[in-house]
């Protein structure tokens, strides 16, 4: 397929720029090893109307967090007329806002952990009590772990709600789940196989995503084939419910009587050689340079 001229959006000016500029490079490179004609575009550096003047005819988003993954950049995109890759406005923004994610659902009869809205006149103890020890305090609007905190003691709230807020004026506390992570990747219509998540960190938090050596990832993910494929099922749900489209991942958790608790969708997921997207698509016999190819071919506006 010829795609023409493709831009690789990396880099960005958020919290996950960082790891944007990795995804976007790995992404850049294995498109070239396709005969695609991709060039690297940074949003932080360059103006987004340059794709236009310039002639790009689809866009790769390689970009995680806010400006690239929350709905305002395919925004521009759809004024532009790019084709892009992944989710659209209204699905993109939901999914990045884990707080509305939750309440859609719920209305909808998914299940997910129990949580409260933290504000500086929020009673910390009484949300303590509700949700039991230990338990998470996030932005609603971050990605890869960023601003978030295992809280293990009522008298440690306060100050993981002063590092979330710095993040994000909406902040979540949400009820530990007791028992494995899973993640489940989603490309069109097909659900990859799915991922468990093991550190001997705290949690799943940004170093052990992105630095540590010694996170585990089991595939298979030792669930039996037919829970396996219940579990995608619902993580299939959970996408839609959202409106998402073209590829993303759905993070989850059973409890210990193996209760499953979705976590958040991921409407662009992270591309480095630490990524789960990837490593769930060489389980099906996909390499990274296919898999690339097949999230290009998705693209589209609107």
């Amino acid at each position: 397929m010829n795609f023409g001229k493709v831009g690789v959006l990396l880099g960005g000016r958020s919290a996950e720029r960082e790891v944007s500029l990795k995804s976007g490079g790995m992404v850049l490179k294995a498109l070239r090893a396709r005969n695609v004609d991709a060039h690297a575009f940074d949003p932080k550096e360059r103006d987004l109307t340059a794709l236009a003047k310039e002639r790009f005819e689809r866009v790769f988003i390689a970009l995680h967090g806010r400006f690239g993954e929350d709905g305002t950049l395919q925004g521009i995109l759809e004024w532009l007329g790019l084709p892009y890759t992944g989710s659209g406005v209204l699905a993109s923004a939901l999914a990045m806002d884990k707080l509305r994610t939750k309440r859609i659902w719920q209305a909808e009869g998914l299940p997910t952990a129990s949580y409260a809205v933290l504000t500086k006149a929020s009673d910390l103890k009484a949300v303590a009590r509700r949700l039991g020890m230990p338990l998470f305090v996030k932005p609603a609007s971050e990605g890869s772990s960023v601003g978030m905190t295992k809280v293990k003691r009522a008298a440690e709230l306060e100050e993981a709600f002063a590092l979330a807020v710095n993040y994000d004026p909406v902040v979540i506390a949400e009820k530990f789940v007791d028992g494995p992570e899973l993640t489940v990747a989603i490309l069109g219509e097909q659900v990859l196989p799915i991922i468990r998540i093991e550190t001997p960190r705290d949690f799943y938090d940004y170093e052990a995503k992105y630095i540590a050596n010694d996170t585990r990832y089991l595939i298979p993910c030792g669930l039996p084939k037919a829970r396996e494929k219940q579990l995608q099922t619902l993580c299939l749900a959970a996408f839609r419910a959202l409106g998402c489209r073209g590829w993303g991942r759905v993070d989850l958790m059973l409890n210990r009587q193996g209760r499953p608790y979705l976590l958040e969708v991921n409407t662009s997921p992270g591309m480095t050689d630490h990524s789960l997207v990837p490593m769930a698509a060489r389980a099906v016999g996909l390499s990274y340079e296919d898999l690339c190819v097949k999230i290009l071919e998705a693209a589209h506006v609107g």
